[in-house]
């Protein structure tokens, strides 16, 4: 049984409004950053969310460790990216 949520095979990782998403010991792994959200009922809802694919090489620096990013309006769309970016590499 696994430590993390699993969402198609890959770890996510939670810690506030940023989720990593994939496995530390791949060469890359991508952070999703929710930028902001709105309440639908009482849950809040991720409608805009940036996604960061990044390597996880401890030995570049910040700005080298960023391969690729985009922002997308859902949760489900950024995980989606994420997932296809994840299966490239």
């Amino acid at each position: 049984m696994s430590e993390f949520f699993e969402y198609k095979g890959y770890p996510l990782v939670r810690s506030g409004n940023t989720i990593y998403y994939g496995n530390m010991s791949d060469e890359t792994v991508a952070m999703l950053q929710i930028q902001s959200s709105h309440k639908v009922k009482d849950l809040d809802v991720a409608d805009k969310v940036k996604v960061t694919l990044m390597s996880t090489d401890t030995t570049k620096n910040a700005a080298e460790m960023i391969i690729k990013n985009c922002e997308r309006s859902s949760l489900y769309e950024a995980l989606d990216v994420a997932n296809i970016w994840l299966n490239r590499n």
